[in-house]
């Protein structure tokens, strides 16, 4: 009973990992944008089509939306899958990974 159980469950969390990724998305957008208001005191971060943005704005502005991202995706799935684990006694990822 126990593997079948294991096999099932990150199947039944995949909703639940598809809402905690939107809404940590949107948490992630949110604190990106405030990020950018603080180190660049403007609204919106440079789109990297943008011809009157330079090549150092546009890198700076991915790399530094891309580590919130990756912070916040990271804090949602790991306290997801803890959330999951507390309340079923299993882990939620397939063999112990996570994402690749």
């Amino acid at each position: 009973m126990g593997k079948s159980k294991k096999k099932k469950l990150p199947l039944a969390y995949q909703p639940v990992g598809f809402v905690l990724g939107w809404a940590g998305g949107a948490l992630a957008g949110m604190a990106f944008r405030k990020t950018w208001k603080v180190l660049r005191h403007e609204d919106d971060a440079p789109d990297a089509l943008d011809p009157d943005r330079g090549w150092g704005e546009i890198l700076l502005a991915a790399a530094v939306q891309g580590a919130i991202f990756a912070v916040v995706r990271s804090a949602v799935d790991r306290t997801g899958a803890k959330a999951i684990a507390r309340s079923t006694g299993v882990w939620p990822a397939k063999d112990g990974g996570g994402r690749d």
